[in-house]
């Protein structure tokens, strides 16, 4: 499996519950419906919570301020993501993510990266 990680900041005029909404209730079906065309295997949001108990942790670490949510997408095989990247269908499916995306994502500050994972405990 190739897994795929967006850790999400949102817009600076957007509230949390703005940003959260917008994302599961536009962006999750958007992704759902160009599925196919992409490829994807699975598509899971990472929403932060608004009462966010991991004040304590963060503070001892002395970790920054965290992401509003992560994104992750996997695909099957190296194939199945390399194809899509190939069909017209997939490279339309992507601009328009990235269009919405614009309307609710601080992309300059969202990190994404590729990655194969290696399950320790399952």
């Amino acid at each position: 499996m190739l897994k795929l990680t967006f850790c999400l900041r949102r817009l600076p005029n957007l509230s949390l519950g703005e940003f959260q909404d917008h994302w599961l209730n536009k962006h999750g079906p958007l992704v759902r419906s160009l599925q196919p065309a992409l490829r994807i295997a699975r598509y899971v949001q990472l929403h932060r919570l608004h009462n966010d108990w991991s004040n304590g942790m963060r503070a001892v670490r002395g970790a920054p301020e965290p992401y509003d949510g992560v994104a992750e997408l996997w695909w099957r095989s190296d194939e199945d993501y390399l194809a899509g990247r190939r069909d017209p269908a997939a490279r339309e499916a992507g601009r328009l993510l990235l269009e919405d995306e614009a309307k609710f994502i601080d992309l300059t500050a969202s990190p994404l990266w590729l990655s194969r994972e290696h399950a320790i405990v399952e």
